[in-house]
């Protein structure tokens, strides 16, 4: 059965029409961003300590450099999600969050401890490596998006706590590496669907012989419906620990 042109399809679920402030949000990745945020979050509800401001500061800088800066750079490499921001607005918006990440993370190692240093230098090497492939694209794989965008966030969000490494951290830090693998496989297949599949064609047929037309639909809905739940579920999962948090 044929399927939509690739061109017609929207690139991602949550892309907006292209134009204007629509490109930004769409750039914005809303799902995707507030889930590798709530991997902050959840780091630092498992902390000994937990202070609010310090949960402020990290989320601030991960949401300018995961949330900004990374898409940016992806989206100028390939127009992955065709908006229509020209080459300059995209290096001026990856450049500028990622200084600004840097600039919260270098108060955040004056005001609090140097200790922090050696986290704002991995994850300022870390956006650019990934995203646009250095070294031959040697960071562009599963290991490297679960470890800077999950487990990165959950040990920073841990650690800036309380400055010690206990096993609390290193298992949340475990757990956020393997669900951004599994967003990874998920999300996988429906970029391909949706962004370069021509055609789908094809039937299922059932045990019991009833056929089933296979179509571009049919195949994206339980990925994206899983993706969308997981985003949703780890936001109010993170939320909830970090209101446990402020109120003992």
């Amino acid at each position: 059965m044929a399927s939509a042109p690739a061109e017609t399809r929207r690139p991602a679920f949550y892309a907006l029409r292209p134009g204007g402030w629509r490109d930004l949000v769409t750039l914005l990745h809303p799902p995707y961003t507030a889930w590798h945020l709530s991997y902050v979050a959840l780091g630092a509800a498992a902390a000994p300590a937990f202070r609010v401001d310090r949960l402020l500061l990290v989320l601030g800088a991960f949401l300018l450099a995961v949330g900004v800066s990374a898409h940016a750079l992806d989206e100028l490499h390939g127009r992955p999600l065709r908006t229509t921001l020209s080459r300059r607005a995209l290096l001026a918006l990856a450049g500028a969050s990622l200084a600004g990440a840097i600039a919260i993370g270098t108060y955040a190692a004056i005001a609090v401890s140097a200790l922090l240093v050696p986290l704002i230098a991995v994850g300022a090497l870390l956006v650019p490596a990934y995203n646009l492939e250095l070294l031959g694209g040697r960071f562009h794989n599963a290991f490297w998006f679960g470890f800077a965008w999950g487990a990165f966030p959950a040990f920073t969000g841990y650690f800036f706590q309380d400055l010690v490494v206990r096993p609390a951290g290193i298992f949340v830090a475990a757990g956020c590496f393997l669900l951004t693998l599994a967003q990874r496989r998920l999300s996988m297949p429906v970029r391909e669907l949706r962004r370069r599949t021509k055609t789908v064609e094809g039937r299922l047929v059932a045990s019991d012989g009833t056929v089933v037309q296979l179509t571009e639909a049919a195949l994206i809905a339980p990925l994206e419906g899983a993706l969308i739940a997981l985003s949703a579920g780890l936001v109010l999962v993170a939320t909830g620990l970090v209101l446990v948090r402020v109120a003992v």
